[in-house]
């Protein structure tokens, strides 16, 4: 069926769509791949070029014919491992009382290699078309649409956002956690932002093509928030989060209020704004998964910046720390807007290089990192004065920012301790998790940096802005002692000191890559938990077949103190995944074992 010049439907497992241009054909979708036996008759001799819009295997499953042929396949950021590593997927997809109903084993049973990811929120020629890619999440969270103008009209590839007017293909795969439907939401919140871009025809992967896309989208948004008002107390205002994302704070302070975390954008009078974290803008639900596709960042709030606040630029993104709701927007944000992103030194180290580091909540990629800021010393952003200090306690890794705005001190926290403490309740207020690095006094010495900023405003990363008050400080002074009190109590510190975290070793990268034969650097950072100075001793230990040079290192450490040490391994000659290395550690006379792991990947 041909259905723009030069724009043709070939029906398979889905629909297939055409663009033929000189011969040439680009395709969104592939389906099994039967449309490569019929390209003469559609006018083209060749695929130069395969678009996908989510990874089901409705749309994909022939798409190992499509690398034969010779087409460069392109894929959805979000979804990029559930094409070239799937079978890593497949092998790490929890099975046995599983909670997260992602349709996310609807994907190929074997790889296949991609050329790349598609820009999105940007235009890009493939194979004689210029080519705009437009999140969509829904049908599945990393869905995207695809924009192209033929003679005179704007086609919208739409993938399973929708099927016909006020229907979708699917609701079942709304469903990504174990009681929810946030794939409802999210394609209520896709249809307003793909009604944006005006669409004349809207092309559906399984469905006819809609001529009508205003009174389409309609329909299905009235019957999608029914549905989701049936499953709540209250009707959920799905407009009010779309074209309202931001509390103002102040004039020159927003809260995103739509943001997991809560992210905040300082605006400047030069009509700038720099942003105070921004992890996953217009979330619908918590994430349900630990994998990529699990987590989508995108940038809808960033058009309300611009509409509402007079925002022509997002220059600068500074982090409270790295975890991944706090900064998973960062590298979209470079990329769509060239925001450029300031860190404090040991944050900016472990957005850049993750693998290095053992901790939770890491972002699936590096962060580069535009400036290195150092703590304490102030840096100016047009007229603001903004300083960044230590702050840690929820992470080792984190920093208070700490400036004036319309009048007022603000500091912003991240998330060191919630805001729900109320007169008469004794509610949790200390952030505390201990494979995040924490140490016995650390928010004892985040009370004392409070009541030395005297702050009025107090922003957190999800919990309402605190008005700060004697008696707020007080409490967080209190708790803080309290806790490092009780910590050493509990703890048999005087005999052994390995902090509150009980770990003596810790080695870097955690998590590396190599191939066969290839030798890679290893540190090995350990503690004497001792008193008084000892000599520490560490053994690296290896798979076997392997080397490790040397194979044992040792020095004088004072008490309390740590040092590190290096190694460099060579792997054997096998292929393998997630090889165990382990250090062991001796201190004086006592033999405390093998303290830390790493992994590492041979290929």
């Amino acid at each position: 069926m041909e259905i723009a010049p030069g724009v043709h439907r070939f029906r398979d497992t889905c629909n297939v769509y055409v663009l033929v241009r000189d011969r040439d054909a680009l395709l969104v979708d592939f389906g099994d791949g039967a449309v490569l036996d019929h390209l003469a008759e559609l006018g083209a001799d060749r695929v130069t070029d395969v678009l996908v819009t989510h990874h089901h295997r409705d749309q994909v499953q022939g798409l190992a014919r499509a690398v034969a042929h010779g087409a460069r396949i392109w894929v959805p950021p979000a979804e990029r491992d559930l094409f070239d590593r799937v079978d890593a997927h497949w092998q790490q997809r929890v099975l046995t009382n599983y909670y997260d109903l992602r349709q996310d084993r609807f994907s190929l049973i074997e790889p296949v290699p991609v050329t790349g990811t598609v820009p999105e929120y940007r235009t890009r020629r493939f194979g004689g078309f210029d080519v705009t890619t437009v999140p969509t999440p829904g049908h599945t969270l990393g869905s995207v649409s695809y924009l192209v103008d033929v003679a005179g009209r704007r086609l919208a590839f739409t993938g399973d956002l929708i099927h016909s007017p006020g229907k979708v293909w699917s609701l079942a795969a709304t469903q990504w956690s174990y009681s929810a439907v946030e794939g409802v939401h999210a394609t209520v919140l896709s249809l307003y932002e793909l009604a944006e871009h005006a669409p004349d025809l809207v092309l559906p992967s399984h469905g006819e093509p809609i001529a009508e896309p205003v009174p389409a989208f309609d329909l299905l948004e009235r019957r999608l928030r029914a549905f989701a008002d049936s499953r709540r107390d209250t009707p959920w205002n799905a407009r009010g989060q779309w074209d309202h994302p931001f509390e103002e704070l102040s004039p020159h302070l927003l809260r995103n209020v739509s943001s997991f975390a809560t992210s905040y954008a300082l605006l400047s009078d030069t009509g700038a704004a720099l942003l105070i974290d921004f992890g996953l803008d217009m979330i619908v639900n918590l994430p349900t998964g630990d994998d990529r596709s699990s987590r989508r960042p995108w940038l809808p709030s960033l058009r309300v910046l611009r509409r509402d606040f007079g925002v022509d630029r997002v220059e600068v993104a500074v982090p409270t720390h790295y975890h991944d709701d706090h900064v998973a927007g960062f590298n979209l944000l470079r990329e769509v807007a060239g925001t450029r992103v300031w860190a404090e030194r040991s944050i900016a180290d472990v957005l850049a290089v993750p693998t290095r580091y053992d901790l939770p909540c890491l972002w699936y990629d590096p962060i580069p990192v535009d400036r290195v800021l150092e703590a304490g010393r102030p840096v100016r952003w047009h007229e603001y004065e903004l300083t960044l200090y230590p702050l840690p306690g929820h992470t080792l890794y984190a920093v208070a920012i700490a400036f004036e705005v319309d009048g007022r001190r603000v500091v912003a926290t991240g998330d060191q301790q919630t805001t729900t403490w109320q007169p008469g309740e004794r509610a949790e207020v200390l952030n505390l998790q201990y494979k995040n690095r924490f140490r016995i006094d650390d928010f004892t010495a985040s009370a004392a940096l409070y009541r030395r900023l005297r702050p009025e405003l107090m922003i957190s990363g999800h919990w309402a802005p605190r008005l700060v008050d004697d008696a707020y400080l007080h409490l967080l002074a209190e708790k803080g002692a309290e806790l490092a009190r009780l910590h050493r109590e509990l703890l048999p510190l005087a005999e052994v000191d390995f902090e509150a975290e009980g770990v003596g070793a810790w080695i870097r990268p955690y998590q590396a890559t190599t191939g066969r034969g290839e030798p890679f650097a290893v540190e090995v950072e350990a503690r004497n938990p001792f008193a008084g100075k000892e000599e520490l001793t560490v053994r690296l230990v290896v798979p076997h077949g392997w080397r490790v040079e040397p194979a044992v290192s040792t020095a004088p450490v004072p008490g309390r103190a740590t040092e590190t040490f290096e190694f460099v391994v060579t792997p054997g000659g096998e292929r393998c995944r997630r090889a165990r290395l382990a250090a062991d550690l001796t201190v004086g006379a006592t033999r405390f074992g093998q303290h830390a792991e790493a992994l590492v990947d041979v290929r």
